[in-house]
């Protein structure tokens, strides 16, 4: 029996926890499916046998997606924030969100198709937030007209 986590995110969808996992692990490094649980009995939202829960991990993060039905919508107020390392890999992971469903928002926030939030935010923006003073309000000003972050105007804002 596999050792649970101290702390683990649980994510609630309608009923699609395993086909949102399986879209993470396709997208997301060092993210899999560990589990899928069927449910014992039949439940408020569902039936004897169905997806209940589902084991998996993102960038490392242990999550637990629950089947739980229409019941509770996501917000903002919850997001997943992704680290990038330059435009190929923020492109890569804000169009593979976008482009399979989602939609997008601002300040490098989008939205999958299952209504998780997540920020798509390359290093630079972070290490010139981190800066503070001059550069962070340049960067933070040059963030604030953007939906996907452009890496190449974010430098060209730290260097003023």
């Amino acid at each position: 029996m596999a050792k649970i986590a101290k702390n683990t995110i649980c994510i609630w969808y309608d009923k699609d926890a395993e086909a949102a996992a399986n879209f993470y692990a396709s997208v997301f490094p060092d993210t899999k499916v560990n589990a899928v649980f069927h449910a014992p009995g039949d439940y408020p939202s569902g039936r004897k046998g169905d997806v209940l829960t589902v084991d998996f991990t993102v960038c490392g993060i242990p999550c637990i997606g629950l089947n739980g039905g229409p019941a509770f919508k996501h917000t903002e107020a919850f997001s997943m924030q992704i680290a990038t390392d330059d435009q190929a890999e923020t492109d890569r992971y804000w169009n593979a969100i976008v482009g399979n469903g989602g939609q997008t928002s601002e300040c490098g926030w989008c939205k999958d198709k299952w209504g998780i939030n997540w920020q798509i935010t390359p290093r630079t923006l972070t290490d010139a937030m981190t800066a503070g003073g001059a550069e962070a309000q340049r960067a933070f000003a040059a963030m604030m007209t953007m939906q996907k972050i452009d890496v190449a105007k974010i430098d060209a804002a730290r260097r003023g």
